[in-house]
Order: structure tokens, then sequence, then C-alpha cells
């Protein structure tokens, strides 16, 4: 019998098993009963609710400006109510001619008192300082949102790109499988090789390894989303639908950059911690300055010295108090002088920010483009992969290829499948990263991006 024989039956029956034809992946996750499937914007509006960050940043924002109405109230009239009823026993020893007596009376006074600042500039910068540092707080809540909307973003197509991987390799475990029954029954019939046996059981048990870890992913982009929207997530995702139109945005980079400057909000709350840390400045330095205060009072007793009985009295009194501090022990100074080193923190944090920004910024539209011209180019791919595992099947019919051989151009198929995917993943989330550094960043960018999204996309 010739010695090529025993290849080409080899060959031609691995060419003829269905599980080559690269089939469809199974899902990678359990619908529940009803097939419902959750999006990114129902996920998107869950996270707006539950997530702690959110929350915590809006609350901050809401003390903020509460604090802010504090200090503006230390500057407007202050008015005091008091009243004392008393009851009052006397009794006065004799003295000469002088009979001594005891008596029991009441005695009332009430008060009304107003005091209007008229110049204190310690108090108007102190309530510049906490308007800045609300203002700060509100921008720091904005930043905050966006973030945490990326970050959701980011970990949806995270999960996808997880049941991706999986699918992935359950799919090429299944036709290594079904292949490796078919190698070993001809073995056993002495018409394969053992070379042949070994490297598709060596393959079964790395996909099986792969398996595990990938299923385990899987789980852990799940438990990433439920995180931020406070429950588990065990429904469908919405996939990608077929071809979506993706186009770059208008405009170049340094127009995103220019725009980031102007409106990004952790710009903007550093911005606002330099404007609050120059009120500081000031504020200490007004301690050297005059105060000046209007002050008004009325009252009404008949309780005299010593608690003692006297005829009613009415007294009003206006009166203008000048305060002039001269000397502090130099603390005044002291304190404007640490004052004046945390503005120079502020601003160097700042600049900081700046040139951080600037350069996110950037990357995130490179990455847009990048990502747009890998989703173009992974599409050709894609399609170069499916011709070239065709024609290994094809060369197994010729006996000029192996099965590992055959098994690696179906392996490559779904790798290029799967990089297209994460591609087009990538393109959204650096798309919205780029709206998010520039401060630009709205709900409706979200739903934009969930309208690419359909409850069976490919796979």
């Amino acid at each position: 019998m010739s010695p090529l024989r025993p290849l080409a039956l080899l060959l031609a029956c691995l060419a003829a098993a269905p599980a080559l034809a690269a089939p469809e992946p199974p899902a990678a996750t359990t619908p529940p009963a009803d097939g419902a499937a959750v999006d990114l914007w129902q996920l998107f509006q869950e996270a707006q609710a539950a997530d702690p960050r959110i929350l915590a940043a809006q609350a901050k924002s809401r003390s903020a400006a509460w604090t802010e109405r504090e200090a503006f109230g230390q500057m407007l009239p202050q008015v005091g109510l008091s009243g004392t009823y008393n009851r009052t026993f006397s009794d006065t020893e004799s003295f000469g001619s002088f009979a001594g007596s005891q008596d029991y009376y009441n005695g009332e006074r009430y008060a009304l008192g107003l005091r209007q600042v008229l110049y204190d500039p310690a108090a108007w910068q102190s309530y510049r300082r906490f308007s800045a540092l609300a203002g700060q707080q509100e921008a720091e809540a904005r930043n905050t949102l966006e973030q945490a909307s990326v970050d959701l973003v980011e970990r949806y197509f995270a999960a996808l790109a997880a049941e991706d991987v999986l699918a992935l390799v359950r799919a090429e475990l299944h036709a290594t499988q079904r292949n490796q029954e078919r190698v070993q029954s001809l073995f056993q019939r002495q018409l394969a090789m053992i070379t042949d046996v070994l490297e598709i059981s060596a393959r079964v048990d790395s996909l099986k390894a792969d398996e595990i870890e990938a299923a385990n992913q899987v789980t852990v982009s799940r438990e990433a989303l439920a995180e931020l929207v406070g429950r588990p997530v065990g429904e469908r995702l919405r996939r990608l639908g077929p071809r979506p139109a993706f186009t770059l945005p208008p405009h170049d980079s340094e127009h995103w950059v220019q725009t980031a400057l102007t409106s990004n909000p952790a710009l903007l709350a550093q911005k606002q911690a330099v404007d609050a840390a120059q009120a500081s400045v000031r504020e200490a330095r007004a301690g050297h300055l005059p105060t000046v205060s209007l002050n008004l009072s009325g009252q009404r007793s008949d309780i005299g010295y010593e608690n003692s009985r006297n005829p009613r009295t009415d007294t009003y009194v206006a009166s203008v108090g000048v305060q002039v501090p001269i000397y502090s022990g130099g603390s005044t100074s002291a304190r404007t002088s640490s004052m004046y080193e945390q503005l120079m923190a502020a601003e160097h944090t700042y600049e900081a920010a700046r040139r951080q920004l600037v350069r996110e910024t950037r990357e995130a539209y490179y990455g847009a483009e990048t990502s747009l011209g890998r989703i173009v180019a992974g599409r050709t791919a894609q399609t170069s992969a499916e011709k070239a595992r065709q024609a290994a099947e094809r060369a197994f019919e010729l006996g000029v290829m192996n099965a590992v051989d055959v098994l690696d151009s179906v392996k490559e198929e779904y790798r290029a499948r799967r990089d297209l995917l994460k591609a087009q993943y990538d393109f959204i989330t650096n798309l919205l990263v780029l709206h998010r550094w520039s401060g630009t960043l709205v709900d409706e960018d979200i739903r934009r991006a969930n309208e690419w999204l359909v409850a069976e996309g490919p796979r």
C-alpha cells in the first residue's frame, strides 16, 4: 500500500468533517426565562440613581452650596431678641430710724438688637472663598458623573468583549473535540500518525483551560457592571448590529483640545480651587484691616441695679463701632504666608491638570481615529480569514495540509471576528472618552451609542 494512502484518508475524513466549517459560537451567557435583554441606556439610567460615587459627589455639592449661603449670611443683618422675667424677694434690715422691710415683686426686661456689618473685608473674602469652593464641588460632581458614565460604557463593552472571547474558545474547543474523536478513530485503525493525536489532544487541553479563564472573565466583567448599577446583571446584553455606521467626530484634535480647556469640569474644578485659594490669601490679609459695624438696640425694663425695683424705662441706642487691629503676635502675617503657599500649590495642581487634559484629549481623538482604521482593516481581515479557512479545507482534499493547520485557520477566522468587534467597542469608548475630556459628554451621547446596539448582534 502506498505510504501516502493513510494520510490521504485522514485528510479526506477531516475535510469532510462539518466541525471545520467554522460553526457559529454558542451564546456566552444564559438569558433569563423571559428572554429579557438589557442595553447600555437602561444600565446608564440605573447607574445614575445607584452609583455611590455620583450620589456622594452630589451630596458634597449640595453641602458646599449651603456652606456658601452660611458665609453670605454673615454679611446680612444679625437680629437678636432677649427677655427676662424675675420674681424677687427683698429683705431690708432696719438702720437707725429706718425701719426694715420685706417685699416680693416681679421684674421684666426685654431687648431687641440689630447689628449690620458696614465694612468687613475678611467676611467678604470668606464669602468669596466659600463661593469658589461651592463652584469647585459643583464642577467635581459633574466630573464624577461624566467619569462614572464612561466607566459604565467601558465595563459594558468589556463584558461584551469577554463574551466574545468565551464564544470563540467554546467554538474552537467544539471543533477541535469533534476532530479529536475522528483522528483517534483513524489512529486506532493505523490511518493517522501519533503526532496528530498528541497535537490535537494538547490543543483540547489548552482550550479547556482557556474556556475556564474566559468564563471567569465573563463573571468578573458582569460583577464590574453590578458594582455600578447596584444589582446583579444577569440579563442578556444587547450587542452591536451588523456593520454599524461609524464616523469620526467633526473638527480636528486642536478644536477638541480648546473645547476641553474651556469646558472640562475637572479643569474647571481646579480653576475654582485656585480662586478659593486667592480669596483665602485676601481673607488672611484682611486681618490687618479695620472693621466697621452699625448697632441698633432697644430695651424696656423695670429692673434696676442688682434687680431692685425700678420704674419702667425704654432705652433706644444707635451706634457705629470701629475695630482696628494693631498687633496679633505675628499670627496674621503667618496665616497670610501659609495661604499664599497654598495658593502656589493650587496653581501648580491646576497646571498639572491642564497638561494632563491636553494629553488625554488628544489621545482620545487619536484613539477614535485609530479604532476607525482598525474597523476598516478588521472587516477586510475577517473576509480574508474566512477565505483562508475555506482554502485550507480545500487543501485537505488535495492532501497538502494537515489537521492542525486547518484548525489554526479556523482559529484565525474567529480571532479576526473578535478583533473586529473589539475595534468597534474601542471606537465607541474612545468617542465617549473624547466627549468626556472635552467636557461635552451628555446623556444624549450615551443614547446615540445605545442606538448602535440591537437585541441580537453578530457573534
